[in-house]
């Protein structure tokens, strides 16, 4: 079972906001998950990141694979 943290979307129609979660990477977008260990609203200036750096360091300390766009914002946030 391959992991991957990665951006779940529960905002409104263009109005994105994004929880960052833990998922199994077979498993849809928006459904099921593992864990949730921060979000993402783009739509604020600046941009709103927050993620809980010891989960996040945790699940990548047993495998996890950031998505691209994750592996920005957990530089952003200074945790890589």
């Amino acid at each position: 079972m391959a992991v991957k943290i990665r951006l779940k979307r529960i905002g409104a129609k263009k109005s994105p906001f994004y929880r960052v979660v833990v998922a199994d990477e077979r498993s849809p977008r928006d459904g099921k998950f593992i864990e949730e260990i921060g979000y993402y609203n783009p739509l604020t200036d600046p941009a709103d990141i927050k993620i809980d750096a010891e989960k996040a360091t945790a699940w990548l300390g047993k495998g996890a694979q950031p998505t691209d766009t994750v592996r920005s914002l957990l530089k952003k946030s200074e945790i890589i």
